[in-house]
């Protein structure tokens, strides 16, 4: 999951391979992320992705997701940044990620959508805060590089619950934690 968008997105560990997904970009892949992010989701972010984002996406204006991301609530899981966030609409959720997530999850209202963050997720899947996955399935194998399911995690069923098919090869599954 390591740097799909961009070749200078993600160099740790050496990581040579960034900007791997675009190649793979077709209206499918738009139409189901445009779909996923226009449900009014409430963002949530670790650390690296946010400030990643935010170096990327304010002011652009050659893509139809600028707006929505400036405009959508947005949660950073951080124990090193302090507010106030520099993009509108950011709250810090400071502290043990675990906690602080679990304590948005109770309150009323719209869900959270990660995207990327791969350590934050680490920390959700260990603590068993994610409700769905949507996983994009590329048609690569890279060979190295951050992955989302990693040698230390614990064993979890899943439940396919849809499945797209792009013209590219990409699989968008959903997925939920088996009962």
């Amino acid at each position: 999951m390591q740097a799909p968008g961009r070749p200078d997105e993600d160099r740790r560990d050496g990581f040579e391979h960034g900007g791997w997904a675009t190649a793979d970009n077709d209206p499918v892949m738009m139409q189901a992320m445009g779909q996923g992010m226009g449900q009014g989701a409430v963002l949530l972010f670790g650390r690296r992705t946010y400030e990643d984002f935010f170096s990327v996406w304010p002011g652009r204006t050659d893509n139809p997701f600028t707006a929505m991301l400036d405009n959508t609530e947005k949660y950073v899981a951080s124990r090193s940044l302090r507010e106030p966030l520099p993009w509108q609409n950011s709250t810090l959720l400071a502290g043990d990620a675990a906690e602080s997530v679990a304590r948005v999850k109770e309150q009323p209202g719209k869900d959270l959508l990660v995207m990327g963050s791969g350590e934050l997720l680490q920390t959700l899947m260990r603590n068993g805060l994610v409700d769905e996955y949507l996983l994009m399935i590329h048609p690569q194998v890279l060979g190295r590089g951050r992955r989302l399911f990693n040698e230390d995690g614990r064993r979890s069923n899943l439940t396919l619950v849809n499945s797209v098919t792009t013209t590219k090869g990409v699989l968008i599954a959903t997925y939920r934690p088996a009962a």
